[in-house]
């Protein structure tokens, strides 16, 4: 959008393109040459030293035609202000090239301390999390902030304009969550939900603020209601309207990932008729046992879900052993507590661990996890806005103006 509004960033998008495609191969020489011990480097060859001469043609052919094509891509224009959607659009490439580095870093870290000190050291997930939530939340402020703001430069009016509500509500929701129990200063983890709430919130107002704003207009002209006029707006416009529904979607599943803050987690051996509580919910073994079949042999158990004194599901966690591969793979139950916390909604999940030999009772292991389902949500309201933005606009209407009558002379026949 950059290179085709206002001519910038042509060098970038072109080395983008360079490096993404060369990031494919490269991690495909990864899986393959066994370089990096991972669950995914699924195998060892020698096919890596081919990888790597590809990898270097690849650089190469892009550095030829690069220097050969130099000229061609001079930047037309120059950042005019920091408060742009220029800049916006920097800012936002410079936070993802920081997510790509951060990633690539902590998969190749354990092959650069092999080659500084001798021993391979691997990286978990808490590094990842210190860099990756920041950025994270930057790119959601910068979702909220970026289509709002004009080429060019960006008056404070405008600003003022377009943001005040939808900061208001942000911060609101922000104040009723801390009202509701959210201690951001008892637990770093709760201080990046209430971030990621406010935000995904602020996102979400800002795209509903921008269909309002135009489809009042579209009503104006039109005499149609405000869902028409929306989807009239919409049909006008489906680039830059579909896109708003993505950043809805990404808003929605913001708000999905910030109920991971509050999973509780239960793990106990479960004979006949032991109990386990987790949240509101009460789970009793009603029975398990073992089974042989033919592929696999299996290990099961019947728990019956109570909430409040009431039975609202029977589940069957179970953990099967694969004779052919001699693999054992675990079948999770879930259940979905729409019924009873339609915007809560939790993932009520369990897990066969195994069983206790002392005793021969089976150990479960039970997660409750709020607010999955609105990932899924987020998920589709993205894919329905690509299809929006993928739609040709539709045809303005052209009207003819009528032909001007002049008026007769007076005293004419």
């Amino acid at each position: 959008m950059m290179q085709e509004k206002r001519g910038m960033l042509k060098v970038w998008n072109m080395w983008l393109i360079f490096v993404t495609f060369g990031l494919c191969i490269f991690g495909t020489f990864l899986t393959r040459s066994g370089v990096v011990s991972s669950v995914h480097a699924f195998a060892q060859s020698s096919i890596g030293n081919w990888f790597v001469g590809f990898l270097a043609l690849i650089f190469a052919t892009c550095a030829f035609f690069y220097v050969k094509n130099r000229t061609h891509l001079r930047s037309e224009h120059k950042l005019e202000s920091i408060v742009s959607r220029e800049s916006s659009f920097l800012f936002n490439n410079l936070l993802f090239v920081m997510f790509c580095f951060t990633v690539l870093w902590g998969t190749l870290f354990p092959i650069l301390s092999e080659w500084v000190q001798g021993t391979k050291v691997t990286v978990g997930p808490p590094f990842f999390n210190k860099v990756a939530i920041p950025v994270a939340l930057l790119l959601l402020l910068l979702t909220a902030v970026g289509p709002l703001l004009a080429w060019r430069k960006t008056s404070t009016e405008s600003i003022k304009r377009n943001f005040m509500w939808p900061a208001i509500g942000a911060v609101a929701v922000g104040i009723l969550m801390m009202i509701f129990g959210v201690r951001p200063w008892a637990d770093v983890s709760y201080f990046f939900a209430l971030m990621a709430a406010m935000l995904a919130v602020l996102v979400a107002l800002t795209v509903v603020s921008e269909f309002v704003r135009g489809a009042r207009v579209i009503s104006g002209h039109t005499r149609q209601n405000l869902l028409a006029s929306m989807v009239h707006l919409c049909h006008r416009n489906t680039r830059r309207y579909g896109g708003y529904i993505v950043h809805f979607g990404v808003a929605v599943v913001i708000i999905g990932f910030l109920g991971s803050a509050f999973n509780l987690d239960q793990e106990k051996e479960m004979g006949y008729g032991d109990k386990m509580q987790i949240g509101p919910y009460t789970l009793v073994c009603r029975s398990y046992t073992q089974e042989d079949k033919p592929n696999y042999g299996s290990e099961w158990a019947i728990i019956d879900v109570f909430r409040n004194g009431k039975q609202i599901d029977t589940m069957y966690p179970e953990r099967r052993f694969y004779k052919a591969s001699q693999q054992t793979q675990t079948m999770p139950q879930i259940h979905p507590t729409v019924k009873e916390d339609f915007l809560l909604v939790k993932d009520l999940y369990l897990v066969y661990e195994g069983i206790n030999q002392d005793t021969g009772r089976p150990i479960i292991k039970a997660h409750l996890n709020p607010m999955v389902p609105w990932i899924w949500a987020g998920w589709m309201l993205m894919v329905f806005g690509t299809i929006i933005a993928l739609v040709p606009n539709a045809v303005p209407v052209r009207l003819t103006a009528p032909a001007r009558v002049q008026a007769a002379p007076v005293g004419a026949d």
